[in-house]
């Protein structure tokens, strides 16, 4: 049982002779029954897992340890998964993995809202769980493209870093991977099903609204006016495509 105010510390586990490079995953549930379970789906495949009870021991074990994804629980005591996942988005990147039993459209759209980068509805499968952690680890640190430069815009992939309007601009990595999906292609519209799939993942295709929350979020970020598309720009129906305004609206010499 228990002691109420008493954080127990955090548990760290990994298998013997692993990797000191191994990708540490931060396991948040209150449920000891769950933790176990994903300690023993995500050990034997070569991963360091450390887990803790409550959203308030996670953002503390943050600033301490380095953790490279977090598998994060909606409903936790106190601090719930959604605040926790939104408290963590202010200083951090990491992927977030949420797990639920719910599995409305509306929760989903919650939980991308709030920062997640992919949305797990309880129960799942080993496999499943595994992929969606090795996707996701795959997704944050894939290979980096030349700088995006603008007037207004300027996107280091390799150092992930953002300025927009002269100001450095956070952007969680389903953002981050958004906007890289987009600029690789350049003047041609991707529908929503294949950004759905290449930045989600596989599974997904229909969760139109999950993609509109993406986009919105990250054009509030990066565009001049969020209100005027110049770089995100919607075709009706089909999808979305990027747009460099700087070659739509060259400089005209002066006169």
């Amino acid at each position: 049982m228990q002691t109420a105010g008493v954080l127990q510390p955090a548990t760290t586990m990994r298998l013997p002779g692993a990797a000191v490079n191994a990708e540490p995953v931060l396991i948040v549930d209150d449920s000891p029954q769950i933790r176990r379970a994903l300690r023993a789906i995500l050990i034997p495949q070569g991963f360091v897992v450390i887990d803790v009870r409550s959203g308030e021991e996670a953002l503390d074990l943050i600033r301490k340890e380095r953790v490279e994804l977090i598998l994060l629980d909606v409903n936790l005591p106190g601090m719930s998964g959604f605040e926790t996942c939104k408290e963590i988005r202010r200083t951090s990147d990491i992927p977030i993995i949420m797990l639920t039993v719910r599995s409305s459209e509306r929760d989903k759209v919650q939980a991308f809202d709030a920062g997640a980068d992919d949305y797990i509805v309880k129960p799942f499968g080993a496999e499943e769980l595994t992929a969606r952690v090795r996707a996701n680890l795959r997704r944050a640190g894939s290979e980096a493209l030349p700088l995006f430069v603008s007037p207004d815009l300027r996107v280091d992939f390799e150092r992930r870093t953002v300025a927009a309007k002269g100001r450095t601009v956070h952007l969680t990595p389903k953002e981050f991977e958004l906007l890289r999906q987009l600029v690789m292609n350049e003047g041609k519209t991707l529908t929503h099903r294949w950004l759905l799939q290449t930045v989600w993942g596989p599974d997904y295709g229909e969760e139109m609204e999950s993609l509109r929350v993406l986009v919105n979020q990250l054009r509030k970020k990066i565009e001049p006016d969020p209100r005027k598309h110049r770089y995100i720009v919607t075709d009706p129906w089909v999808g979305y495509r990027f747009e460099n305004p700087a070659k739509a609206d060259p400089v005209r010499p002066k006169k």
